[in-house]
């Protein structure tokens, strides 16, 4: 292979993970038109238009795509052989995304953005919303670098690392008819629940369960994030299932009361996910690493003071 073509690669794969040709020349450290340079001696060279306009962002081609399935892992096993013993945290410039939810955001955030300070303050750390099927696809496409989340059957692309079991809570406002007297089944049943749904869905992890007993709920009110949950339960009837690492926010120490929810429920493992083809990335191997300690210990004080887990998905 020339060098030309091989140079030619790393451009066209910088674009296909980054999507766009402006994060392409910010992760080649290039500027925006020698890229714009480099596609137009692909197009020549390869013969095919491979991205095309579409609105604001580019549409990969059939020809790209084709492409990129069979150079993306070759091309990511040269990178990282290539930079094995180069990864310098103090000096590094490189980005990563992470998929996650709100909740995580709240706990690990700011130790993460610290902690980066102090050790890789060159460094830059994005959080992606996240959602199981949308998490999935965007590490197997190179979206992003990192997920945190439930794990359910995933093919053997896909790495990941335990974190913590989470377990579940009821809240409603302190003054609701169903507060303090002890929440029977048929009480749980007949309410109007406000249901946290990231991905939009109104089935949840609660109407599994309740489904597998012959049971149903009616979900009144979705919303998707955390943060508004309080507040819609101060002024409604409504009940919610809610993970308890989510309750130590400000908007749940008033006016909130909490119940354990009246059948049982089984916790969720929480897990750090990467695609396989990260697996010696020296970057992404020493990301991982601190995001995995910092949230077993943050999720190890949160379960200290609110005295059990919780999870982080659709409730």
């Amino acid at each position: 292979m020339k060098n030309q073509d091989l140079t030619l690669l790393y451009v066209f794969d910088a674009i296909m993970t980054e999507g766009s040709v402006t994060r392409a020349a910010d992760r080649l450290a290039m500027t925006q038109p020698a890229v714009s340079n480099a596609v137009s001696r692909m197009r020549h060279l390869w013969k095919d238009p491979l991205f095309v306009k579409k609105g604001r962002s580019i549409e990969p081609t059939s020809f790209a795509l084709s492409l990129w399935d069979q150079v993306r892992a070759p091309m990511h096993e040269l990178s990282n052989a290539i930079d094995a013993s180069a990864f310098e945290p103090a000096e590094s410039k490189r980005k990563f995304r992470i998929a996650v939810t709100d909740v995580l955001v709240d706990l690990i955030w700011q130790s993460l953005a610290c902690s980066l300070q102090r050790k890789a303050p060159g460094i830059d750390l994005y959080a992606v919303p996240y959602t199981q099927a949308d998490a999935f696809n965007q590490l197997r496409e190179a979206h992003v670098d990192l997920a945190i989340g439930m794990l359910t059957g995933h093919d053997s692309s896909l790495r990941s690392i335990w974190l913590f079991d989470s377990e579940y809570t009821l809240a409603m406002r302190d003054d609701h008819p169903l507060a303090k007297n002890g929440i029977t089944l048929k009480d749980f049943l007949a309410a109007k629940h406000l249901m946290v749904s990231l991905s939009g869905d109104t089935t949840g992890i609660v109407d599994l369960a309740l489904s597998q007993r012959g049971w149903k709920r009616r979900v009144a009110v979705t919303v998707n994030h955390f943060a508004v949950v309080p507040q819609l339960l101060r002024e409604s009837d409504m009940i919610a299932v809610i993970p308890k690492i989510a309750t130590g926010g400000a908007g749940y120490q008033d006016g909130i009361w909490f119940a354990d929810v009246p059948f049982d429920l089984d916790p969720t493992s929480i897990y750090l996910i990467w695609h396989t083809r990260h697996d010696r990335d020296p970057g992404l191997m020493w990301m991982r690493q601190l995001v995995e300690d910092i949230t077993k210990m943050k999720w190890k004080g949160c379960a200290h003071c609110t005295g059990k887990g919780s999870a982080v998905v659709g409730l």
